[in-house]
């Protein structure tokens, strides 16, 4: 009886209104782990946090609490929450260990409401709160679904240029002597994708870069192994166009296209049609700071995956993703992260430096009747802001303990507020420092900075 009592109170609360589906993403190294156990251990000590003064509900202490509850998507794998804070309560306190995968984890917030249907119908009401955490990277595979298996491999290889091509240059000498046309020969190839899978990894890991494509070939997740992530694309290629048109079935070239042509069908819509399709709300975290120490190439090649992911909240009535998958996000918030690790009056340096990167979307989603903002956070604070004496002049510091264990007190420099030009790049002094996180005590909430800003935006109005 119990149970049926429940399960018509779920239906009840999703008919109100009262069930959120929150994805979050970004690209490698933004921080997808550290923000969403933030989030989790901010609401978890939500009826008595004080580190939410900008998340009114808190604020205003109509907040009762949060729980975890069983995930309804019980074929996802569970996001881990507990690791992730034993990570970093740990002595010394370490960051938690990246997820590579799709998860998911759900929690159950009582609150009093303020207004609305529910404040006449009970005291009391429930939002179930889904959160989704994915690679960034698969949604750089979106353009791939209006993209022929040759239309591709000249973009690859247009691409192939300064620091790519250096990194590619295993992969580029296997595929010179690979020949499209003789009898497909799987083992061959499944060689030459994993130098091009390789070489995908060392533009990431080496090169500092951030486009990387397929997404799946650096993130595979379930499918490790399979052959779906195993072709490479046609680059430098000796046979004209209209000799690979006329390829037979049984041929290396055949084998790459008709996996090629699967992995967008299956692998790239099916994430769409399954995740990516059914999301309420979205924050996606950039790490602006990485590419900004790493040099010009690593920041332009950072704003190119960004302008490719764009593609993904691009709803109009004649895109694609409308077509093929009627997304339903009515809110996308985009968060400059490690806020900690610049001085606080950088911030808003950040935060201007994230709209310019993403302004051609804030236009398209405008225009589409979605909601956009932009905020800088830190999900875990890590530094202390503090004062250095510097040639005479105090200046703003941070004050914090590097990875290795060296207590450190810097400037790391000026953020530009605007995409830098060349006099940045000749004349900058700036130096991205990774810090440990701050110990804590195992009652308190994490520190943070400004995560209950990115709640207030993005459960606002749903706790009301």
């Amino acid at each position: 009886m119990n149970s049926v009592k429940r399960q018509v109170n779920k239906w009840v609360s999703r008919s109100l209104d009262r069930h959120i589906r929150l994805a979050v993403t970004g690209l490698s190294r933004a921080g997808k782990t550290a923000f969403i156990t933030s989030l989790i251990n901010q609401l978890l000590h939500s009826a008595t946090n004080p580190r939410m003064p900008l998340f009114a509900p808190v604020r205003e202490g109509r907040v009762l609490g949060a729980r975890r509850v069983q995930q309804s998507h019980l074929h996802i794998p569970a996001f881990d929450y507990d690791l992730g804070i034993q990570s970093l309560r740990a002595h010394p306190p370490t960051w938690p260990s990246p997820t590579r995968d799709v998860s998911e984890i759900r929690l159950e917030i009582r609150y009093r409401p303020e207004k609305g249907a529910m404040k006449l119908l009970q005291d009391t009401a429930t939002l179930y709160l889904d959160i989704v955490d994915y690679p960034g990277e698969w949604l750089l595979d979106l353009p791939l679904l209006s993209m022929s298996f040759d239309e591709w491999s000249r973009k690859q290889s247009g691409i192939l240029t300064g620091k790519r091509k250096e990194l590619a240059e295993a992969w580029l000498e296997a595929v010179d002597r690979f020949d499209p046309l003789a009898g497909a020969d799987e083992k061959l190839i499944g060689e030459i994708a994993a130098k091009f899978t390789a070489y995908l990894h060392a533009c990431k890991e080496e090169g500092g870069l951030h486009w990387v494509q397929p997404g799946r070939f650096v993130l595979p997740g379930e499918y490790a192994g399979a052959p779906v992530l195993q072709f490479f694309p046609l680059v430098g290629n000796k046979y004209g166009e209209s000799q690979l048109a006329n390829a037979p079935k049984g041929s290396n070239y055949a084998m790459l296209k008709q996996r090629y042509d699967y992995y967008c069908q299956h692998i790239v819509k099916g994430f769409y049609q399954e995740h990516f399709s059914k999301v309420d709300r979205q924050i996606v975290l950039v790490d602006t700071l990485q590419p900004l120490n790493a040099g010009p190439a690593s920041f332009n090649d950072m704003r190119m995956a960004l302008e490719q992911l764009m593609q993904s909240f691009r709803y109009g009535k004649s895109g694609l993703l409308r077509r093929l998958f009627a997304p339903r996000i009515d809110k996308i918030l985009f968060a400059a992260t490690k806020a900690d690790h610049v001085t606080p009056d950088q911030h808003p340096n950040l935060v201007s430096l994230l709209q310019q990167l993403i302004h051609e979307a804030w236009q398209t989603a405008a225009f589409e009747g979605i909601d956009m903002e932009c905020v800088s956070l830190a999900s875990i604070q890590a530094t202390e802001p503090g004062m250095v004496n510097h040639q005479g002049e105090t200046m703003s510091a941070l004050r914090g303990t590097l990875e290795n264990g060296e207590p450190m007190l810097m400037y790391p420099g000026d953020v530009p507020s605007r995409l830098p030009g060349e006099a940045f790049w000749r004349d900058n002094q700036f130096e991205f420092r990774q810090f440990r996180p701050m110990q804590t005590d195992v009652d308190e909430p994490l520190p943070h900075i400004r995560v209950d800003k990115a709640l207030q935006y993005l459960l606002g109005d749903k706790l009301r």
